[in-house]
C-alpha cells in the first residue's frame, strides 16, 4: 500500500527513546507534524518530558502502565507533580493487562483506579490501554466517572467494543494492527467508527505495520496506520490525515501554531 507523501499526520501515541533525534527527524521528512510520547511509569514519564521538551512538536504524558502497577498505589507517587509541565498533556497510560498479568489484577485494578480519578480531578486527558480486560475496564470508568477526554489506544478490539467505548464518550485510536492480516475485527471497528472520534498512532517502537513488518517502528510509519484505516472506512487518506489530525490537537489540548 503507497502513501501519500505530501499530507500532515499527528502520532497521537508513541515512544521516543535515546535515539530521538534520528527518528524525529525521519517523522519530519514523513509529514508528521505532532508527536505525544508516553510514560509508563515515574522514571518513563520524567524520560518522556526530558524527550518532550527537547523538540518542537512533541509533547508527553506521565502515568503508571499496568505493566509497571505491581508497586501499587505507592508507584503513582510522584505523578502528580509532573502533571504540571507544559509539555504533559495527559495522564497514562494507564489500565488493565490481563493478557501478560506483569502486575496482580487487583493492583492493576486500584491503580487504574487512582488515574482514572486523578485526569477527572485535573481535568486532563485519560489515555487508556486494555488488553484482554475489556469488561474490567469498563467497571472502572464506570465506577469512577469517564474523564471527559479519553482515549483508548492501541485499540485491539472489535465493533462491540468499540461501540461501547464511543458510549462512553471515549475516542478509539488505530495502531499498525489496523494493517495485519488477522486483525478483520479491528478494521471492522475502524469502518464503523466516526472518522471525529478517531486518532492514529504507532506505539513506536512496538507494531510495526505492513509494509515494515519485522524492523524497529518509528512516528514516520503512522501514515501507514492511517492509509489502512481510511481503506477500511472507505474514505481518502486525505481526510483521516486531516481529521485525525485536528482531533488529536483537539483532544490533547494542542496548539501546532
Amino acid at each position: 500500500m503507497s502513501v501519500a507523501t505530501d499530507l500532515r499526520w499527528f502520532d497521537s501515541h508513541c515512544h521516543l527513546g535515546s535515539d530521538a533525534d534520528e527518528v524525529v527527524g525521519r517523522a519530519r521528512d514523513a509529514g508528521v507534524v505532532g508527536m505525544v510520547t508516553i510514560g509508563t511509569d515515574l522514571a518513563e514519564s520524567r524520560t518522556a518530558i526530558e524527550v518532550a521538551c527537547r523538540f518542537d512538536g512533541v509533547w508527553a504524558t506521565a502515568g503508571v502502565h499496568p505493566h509497571e502497577a505491581r508497586f501499587g498505589i505507592d508507584g503513582i507517587d510522584g505523578i502528580v507533580e509532573l502533571l504540571d509541565d507544559e509539555v504533559v498533556v495527559a495522564v497514562g497510560e494507564a489500565g488493565l493487562d490481563f493478557h501478560y498479568d506483569h502486575s496482580p489484577r487487583d493492583v492493576q485494578v486500584d491503580v487504574f483506579a487512582a488515574q482514572v480519578a486523578l485526569a477527572n480531578e485535573r481535568g486532563m486527558p485519560l489515555v487508556i490501554h486494555s488488553r484482554e480486560a475489556w469488561e474490567e475496564t469498563f467497571a472502572v470508568l464506570d465506577a469512577e466517572g469517564v474523564p471527559q477526554r479519553t482515549v483508548f489506544h492501541c485499540f485491539t478490539g472489535g465493533p462491540d467494543e468499540g461501540a461501547a467505548c464511543l458510549e462512553r464518550g471515549a475516542l478509539l485510536s488505530f495502531s499498525g494492527i489496523v494493517t495485519f492480516k488477522g486483525a478483520d475485527d479491528v478494521r471492522a471497528a475502524a469502518a464503523g467508527c466516526p472518522i471525529d472520534r478517531m486518532l492514529v498512532e504507532t506505539d513506536s517502537p512496538f507494531l510495526t505495520p505492513v509494509p515494515h513488518r519485522g524492523r524497529t517502528n518509528q512516528p514516520a510509519n503512522v501514515a501507514h496506520v492511517g492509509a489502512a484505516v481510511a481503506e477500511a472506512m472507505g474514505r481518502s487518506v486525505g481526510e483521516v490525515a486531516d481529521v485525525t489530525l485536528a482531533t488529536t490537537c483537539d483532544f490533547y489540548g494542542i496548539d501546532l501554531a
